[in-house]
């Protein structure tokens, strides 16, 4: 999910607009979750490509840097 969000306002009849809440309860989904992915489903049939807001772009391995990082032991005392 996207990390900044921004609100897009949209106008419908009322009717079309309770059916489309009452149909996104029955499939366990909120409206702006169904509208969020139409949208991402639209972009990517179009061949839009974007990085979504608040996310970090996956930084490049330099030729000294491992791709796979070390694991690092917590240590944690015992009560």
């Amino acid at each position: 999910m996207e990390l900044k969000t921004a609100r897009l306002t949209v106008l419908i009849d009322p009717a079309k607009k309770k059916a489309l809440e009452d149909l996104c309860a029955m499939q366990d989904m909120t409206p702006s979750q169904l509208v969020r992915s139409l949208i991402r489903t639209y972009l990517a049939e179009n061949s839009v490509s974007f990085v979504p807001s608040g996310s970090l772009p996956k930084r490049k391995s330099g030729p000294n840097e491992s791709s796979v990082a070390s694991p690092k032991k917590a240590t944690r005392a015992k009560r």
